[in-house]
C-alpha cells in the first residue's frame, strides 16, 4: 500500500499547505523522515539536494510548534545565504495555512531589521553560521530557544570551513531539543559532529552506498587539450542547445573570464561568486530563475544551495576535485523527475582522475567526441525544420510574401530566407576539437610509458648512493626516490611550480595534475572559506 501525506498525521493546516503546493505523494526521504520527526526524534538523514529535503523536516516540524507563542521555535542553519532564503520562502509557503511567520538571517543585511523581525513573534528563524554566531555572542537574541534545530547542507558546511561555527552555535542552544542534520554525503568529521550534537539518532537514507548521482542525469565527459577548453565549451553549447544550463569552474576569475567570452559570442551568460555584492548576486539568480539568462558562470561555492528545478545542463568546464564536488554539481540537474545531462571537459592529464571519481560514484561515464562543424550544421538544419514546422503565422508575414513575390519565385524566397536564418546561426571555430578514442588511448600509453621511466631514473638514481639523490627533488626533503614519485605524482611536475595552478592545477602549462590542481584548490578554498565567513 503506497504511503500517503494523510498517513502521517500531520496538522489539518499543515495538510491544506500541502494540497495547495500539489504534493501528491511523498518522495523517499520524506517518506522516511517525516515519522520519525513527528515521533520526536533527533535524526541523521542522507539525501541529495532536490530530493524534497526541505519539506522533510520543515511538514512535521511545522505540524508541531505553536505559532501562538510568539517565539523562535525552529532553527535552520544553512551554508549559503542563497539557500538561507530559499528554504525560508519554501517553510514560509508550506506554513502560511499555520501561522507560521519565518525570518532570514544572513551578512551583508542589517542587524536591527532582521532582530526587529524575531522580535515581533518569528516562528522560524533560517541562519547563516556566521551571523547567527555574532547575534549569540553578542546576547542580541533573547530568550532564544528553539525547540527544533536543522542543520541542512551538513556536508557542504564542512567543505566551507563552517565546522567549528556550528559546534559554537551549539553551546548557545538548549540541550533539551530535537537536532535534524541532513547531508548529502556523510564524510567522517560529519559523522563525528552527529554523535556530539544528536541524542540516540535515527538514520535515513536514500542515497544508495554505490551509487550517489541520479539516474536521470545522462553524464558525458569530452578529452581536449588544455588549450581547447573554450572552443569545446562554445562548441557543445551551440550543439547540445541547453534551455538553462550552469557552467562550474575552479575559481572566480575564470568565472568572470569566462562569463564575458561567452557574451562575446552571442550567448546570455552571467557569473556567480564570492566577491560579488549580495545585491548583485540576488539580481543574477533572480534573472536566472526567471529564465532572463540561459548560462550561470559559477564557482562551487557560489552555486552551493542554489534551487532551480529546471536546469537541463551542468557543465564543468574544469574536472571537479574530488567525487563529492562532482555529485553536487551535477545534481543541480535531472531534478523533479526531469531527465538531465551533466557535462564535463577532461585533458588527457586528468583522463585517469575522471575515470576514479565515475568508480567512486557508481556512474556510467560516456566518453564522447566534440561534434565537428558540420556536426552542428546538420543538427541545427533539424531544429530549423522543427521550428519552421510548428511556428506560429505572424500577421505580417503575408504582406512580406506579397512584396517578395514581385521579384521572386516562392522557391528562391524560401531558398533566400533560410540562408538567412542559416548564416546567422552558424558555428564557429575549428572543425575539429578533442582526442578520439583511439588518438587518446595512445596518449594515454605514452604518459605511462613516460611515468615508469621517471620512476626507473629516480630509482637508478637513488640506488648509487648519494643521500637522497633524485628523490629530493620535488619532494618533503630527505632522502628516497620513492617518496617523490608519490608527492609528485609522476608526470605532473610541470603544474608545481604554480603557473595557473588557481586557475585549474597547471592548466596553462597542459600539467593538468594532480599536485597542482590541489595546491589550486587549497588555496583558492581558503580564500573563499574567509571570504564567505567574514560576510556572513
Amino acid at each position: 500500500m503506497a504511503v500517503t501525506f494523510e498517513s502521517f498525521g500531520l496538522s489539518e493546516n499543515i495538510m491544506k499547505a500541502i494540497k495547495e503546493a500539489g504534493f501528491r505523494e511523498p518522495s523517499p526521504v520524506q517518506e522516511q523522515a517525516i515519522p520519525l520527526v513527528l515521533e520526536g526524534h533527533d535524526i541523521v538523514a542522507q539525501a541529495q539536494t532536490g530530493t524534497g529535503k526541505t519539506a522533510a523536516f520543515g511538514l512535521p516540524a511545522m505540524s508541531m510548534i505553536d505559532t501562538r507563542s510568539n517565539r523562535v521555535e525552529i532553527l535552520v542553519v544553512t551554508p549559503t545565504r542563497e539557500l538561507a532564503t530559499q528554504v525560508s520562502d519554501e517553510l514560509f509557503t508550506l506554513g502560511r495555512e499555520s501561522g507560521v511567520r519565518t525570518v532570514t538571517v544572513y551578512g551583508g543585511s542589517s542587524y536591527s531589521r532582521q532582530i526587529g523581525l524575531i522580535d515581533k513573534g518569528a516562528s522560524v528563524v533560517v541562519a547563516t553560521p556566521g551571523r547567527l554566531i555574532d547575534l549569540l555572542k553578542n546576547n542580541r537574541l533573547k530568550d532564544f530557544a528553539p525547540k527544533i534545530i536543522v542543520l541542512d547542507e551538513a556536508d557542504e558546511m564542512l567543505d566551507m570551513g563552517f565546522l567549528e561555527d556550528i559546534e559554537q552555535i551549539f553551546s548557545y542552544l538548549p540541550d533539551d531539543r530535537q537536532t535534524l542534520l541532513f547531508s548529502a554525503t556523510m564524510p567522517e568529521p560529519i559523522k563525528r559532529l552527529a554523535k556530539k550534537i544528536l541524542k540516540d539518532p535515527k538514520y535515513v537514507s536514500v542515497t544508495p552506498k554505490d551509487h550517489t548521482t541520479n539516474e536521470d542525469i545522462d553524464q558525458q565527459y569530452y578529452v581536449i587539450n588544455e588549450y581547447e577548453r573554450d572552443s569545446a565549451i562554445v562548441r557543445l553549447l551551440d550543439a547540445t542547445d541547453p534551455v538553462k544550463s550552469i557552467i562550474f569552474c575552479r575559481t572566480k576569475r575564470e568565472v568572470d573570464r569566462l562569463s564575458t567570452h561567452l557574451m562575446a559570442v552571442g550567448y546570455t551568460a552571467k557569473g556567480l561568486h564570492g566577491d560579488m555584492e549580495q545585491n548583485q548576486r540576488e539580481t543574477t539568480i533572480k534573472a536566472f530563475r526567471s529564465s532572463q539568462l540561459e548560462i550561470l558562470v559559477a564557482t562551487d561555492v557560489a552555486a552551493r544551495g542554489l534551487n532551480v528545478t529546471d536546469i537541463s545542463h551542468v557543465f564543468n568546464f574544469h574536472m571537479p576535485f574530488d567525487p563529492e564536488s562532482y555529485v553536487h554539481r551535477i545534481g543541480r540537474t535531472g531534478r523533479a523527475g526531469k531527465k538531465g545531462t551533466a557535462i564535463t571537459l577532461v585533458t588527457p592529464n586528468e583522463y585517469h582522475s575522471m575515470q576514479r571519481i565515475g568508480k567512486k560514484v557508481g556512474s556510467n561515464l560516456n566518453q564522447k567526441l566534440v561534434p565537428t562543424l558540420l556536426d552542428v550544421s546538420k543538427s541545427r538544419l533539424e531544429k530549423m525544420a522543427h521550428d519552421i514546422t510548428n511556428a506560429k503565422l505572424n500577421d505580417n508575414a503575408q504582406e512580406l510574401l506579397n512584396l517578395l513575390e514581385n521579384d521572386m519565385t516562392l522557391a528562391e524566397i524560401a531558398l533566400k530566407l533560410i540562408s538567412v536564418m542559416m548564416d546567422k546561426n552558424s558555428p564557429q571555430g575549428p572543425d575539429k576539437i578533442g582526442f578520439d578514442k583511439n588518438s587518446l588511448s595512445g596518449i594515454i600509453k605514452r604518459l605511462a610509458e613516460k611515468e615508469r621511466s621517471k620512476g626507473n631514473r629516480r630509482y637508478g638514481r637513488n640506488s648509487r648512493g648519494g643521500s637522497g639523490g633524485g628523490g629530493y627533488r620535488g619532494g618533503r626533503g630527505g632522502s628516497g626516490g620513492g617518496g617523490s614519485r608519490s608527492r609528485d605524482g609522476g608526470g605532473n611536475r610541470g603544474s608545481r611550480d604554480g603557473s595557473g595552478s588557481r586557475d585549474g592545477g597547471g592548466s596553462r602549462d597542459g600539467g593538468g595534475g594532480s599536485r597542482g590542481g590541489s595546491r589550486g584548490r587549497s588555496s583558492d578554498s581558503r580564500g573563499e572559506r574567509n571570504s564567505r565567513r567574514r560576510r556572513d
